[in-house]
C-alpha cells in the first residue's frame, strides 16, 4: 500500500499537507482493521471545489477509457453544482488504486478534516470488494453515455452506493482516534 499526498491549486495550505501526511498514515491502518477489504494505493490531493469536480470528472473519465468532449464538459457541469458541499470525493483509479480528493474550503477545523479523510479512506476500503469496481464503472459510463444502464441496473446501483454511503457515515466515529472528540 503506497500513500501519496499533493495539492492542486491550493496555494498556501503548506501546514495543510503536512497535517494531511500525518494524519493519512495514522488513519490507513485504523480504518484497514475496521472495514472489510484491503486498502489500495491511496492519492490524496487536498483542492478547492472547482478542481475538485475538474480532477473527478477527469479521473472517471480515465477509468473507463475516455469519454467525447460534450459528454465530459456536461459531467464537469454537474459535477460543479454539487462540489461546493462536499467535502471529499474518493474515485476508484484505473490502475487498481484511489484518488481521494479533499475539499480544502470545507474544512475550519482539524477534527473536520480528520471526519472527512475517515468517510473518504473507508470508501477506498470499499473500492477492493468483489463487484464494486465494476459498478462504479457501469455508473461512469451511463452518466457519460458510453453504454447505458436499464432502469433496474440504475436502481440496485444507487441503492448499492446508498449502503455504501451508510457504512461510511458510520464509520466516521474512528475519526475519534486521529482527534480526540472529533465526531462528538
Amino acid at each position: 500500500m503506497k500513500l501519496t499526498v499533493s495539492t492542486h491549486t491550493a496555494f498556501g495550505h503548506r501546514e495543510s499537507l503536512r497535517t494531511t501526511k500525518q494524519f493519512a498514515q495514522r488513519a490507513i491502518p485504523i480504518v484497514n482493521r475496521a472495514v472489510p477489504g484491503s486498502m489500495p494505493d491511496v492519492q490524496i490531493v487536498l483542492t478547492n471545489a472547482r478542481s475538485l469536480a475538474e480532477l473527478s470528472v477527469a479521473a472517471e473519465a480515465a477509468l473507463v477509457g475516455g469519454a467525447d468532449r460534450r459528454a465530459l464538459a456536461k459531467a464537469v457541469r454537474e459535477a460543479n453544482r454539487h462540489a461546493r458541499d462536499a467535502a471529499g470525493r474518493a474515485v476508484p483509479l484505473a490502475d487498481g488504486g484511489a484518488l481521494i480528493l479533499v475539499n480544502l474550503d470545507q474544512h475550519r477545523t482539524p477534527a473536520d478534516f480528520a471526519i472527512t479523510l475517515v468517510h473518504e479512506l473507508v470508501h477506498a476500503m470499499q473500492f477492493s470488494r468483489r463487484g464494486v469496481r465494476e459498478r462504479v464503472i457501469a455508473d461512469v459510463r451511463d452518466e457519460l453515455g458510453i453504454k447505458r444502464q436499464s432502469h433496474r441496473q440504475k436502481r440496485e446501483s444507487a441503492r448499492a452506493l446508498e449502503r455504501d454511503e451508510d457504512e461510511a457515515y458510520e464509520r466516521e466515529y474512528l475519526a475519534d482516534q486521529l482527534v480526540p472528540g472529533a465526531t462528538a
